[in-house]
């Protein structure tokens, strides 16, 4: 088993039935916390912050080996 880490952005707009998600994988936790700064800070200098509100989480989750992803990959 590795530990990785599970980039998780969850979106929020008004007259909306449900929530959106999308979600990232990393092989560290230095590469999914620098993924989330870039979401959020995308988020908070984007025109739409007043039409929707999201929030992301790194979340550590250990998984079998993954083919392909090495600590020098970006997210999946």
């Amino acid at each position: 088993m590795v530990k990785i880490f599970f980039l998780l952005m969850i979106m929020s707009s008004p007259n909306q039935t449900t929530v959106k998600y999308n979600a990232s994988i990393y092989p560290t936790e230095e590469l999914c916390v620098k993924a989330r700064e870039g979401y959020m800070e995308a988020y908070e200098n984007s025109i739409d912050k007043d039409s929707m509100k999201t929030e992301a989480f790194c979340i550590p989750f250990e998984s079998f080996p993954i083919l392909g992803m090495t600590p020098n990959t970006t997210g999946a």
